[in-house]
């Protein structure tokens, strides 16, 4: 969006940084930017945080996302997981003890597994946390972490007994070399069975639970800034399309 609109308007430089969510609310808050993206709701430490520096904001939702739980394309077992088994998987007591893949499912190859996934300060690792093992950043330790997805992908892909958990944005743009699994949150309400992260189950709701809401923060005191203003108004009308290309829903 920045790119775009900084083609329409010469002149304008739009800086944009690269951090996790929670790295990006800790300059927000402390009024070092004028905007945050964000890939969960901002969090009550948070919200103190910019409460206590005098940053007021406005949130506005721009897009969906989907996590994607991928793994090798040579993985020939793991085609569906439950949201019970990823607990089993992730949940701060497998550390050092749930190593191998049948012991997430009995039946599943007697292998290692290796696990990728999101660095402690992502908002996917947030995410994925709180609605897998109940509890925002309750994780086991003991896997490959990055704030880098690319990094995530070249684990998974070189490693035939790789998995990991990834935007799915990052899926699409990899599809070659990854192999989605499809979740199934066992409940029947929500539709029948396994389901498989895509723009349409996404949008719909029905891929459950690994869908959210992505976000921008703005600043009230930046927004006097006409260009600020003209760029946040720009990113609402007409980013559709951007979001889309970039693998958001």
């Amino acid at each position: 969006v920045a790119e775009e609109f900084q083609k329409r308007n010469p002149g304008t430089k739009i800086t944009v940084g690269l951090s996790g969510t929670g790295g990006g609310f800790q300059k927000f808050c402390r009024g070092e930017t004028a905007i945050s993206n964000a890939s969960r709701p901002i969090s009550a430490a948070e919200i103190d945080a910019c409460q206590k520096t005098g940053v007021n904001y406005i949130e506005l939702p721009v897009a969906y996302d989907g996590l994607a739980v991928v793994v090798n394309p040579k993985n020939t077992w793991a085609t569906s997981m439950t949201v019970a088994e990823l607990r089993t998987l992730w949940s701060p007591d497998a550390q050092g003890k749930v190593l191998r893949w049948n012991q997430v499912r009995p039946g599943w190859v007697n292998q290692e597994i290796h696990l990728f996934g999101a660095g402690v300060d992502s908002g996917t690792f947030d995410y994925f946390t709180e609605v897998i093992n109940g509890k925002a950043k309750a994780s086991r330790g003991d896997y490959t972490s990055s704030e880098d997805d690319n990094i995530l992908v070249q684990g998974v892909s070189g490693d035939q007994y790789g998995l990991g958990f990834m935007g799915l944005a990052y899926y699409e743009e990899n599809k070659d070399k990854l192999k989605l699994v499809a979740v199934d949150d066992e409940k029947p309400e929500n539709g029948a069975g396994p389901i498989l992260p895509t723009a349409v189950t996404v949008r719909n709701g029905t891929y459950r639970p690994l869908s959210r809401p992505i976000f921008i923060y703005v600043s009230v005191a930046a927004l006097a800034r006409a260009e600020v203003q003209q760029f946040v108004q720009y990113y609402v009308e007409s980013a559709s399309p951007l979001i889309a290309e970039v693998g958001y829903v």
